[in-house]
């Protein structure tokens, strides 16, 4: 990943993130495969942004190496 050469640790936010959090890298050519590869869907949102970031954080655990 551009800019974190040993990956990004579950549980930090990307520092490819902008202030709206939308992906600064997102049509770029190294932007990593698990982020072009999310398939996002509605019910990953759940009630608010804060159940969200945590259903993504427990997919980064569930997923590390």
């Amino acid at each position: 990943m551009p800019g974190m050469p040993d990956g990004k640790p579950a549980d930090v936010l990307c520092i490819h993130l902008d202030e709206s959090f939308r992906c600064k890298i997102f049509h770029h050519p190294d932007r990593p495969k698990v982020c072009a590869q999310l398939k996002p869907r509605e019910d990953m949102c759940l009630s608010n942004r804060n159940e969200a970031l945590r259903y993504l954080r427990q997919l980064e655990i569930l997923t590390s190496p």
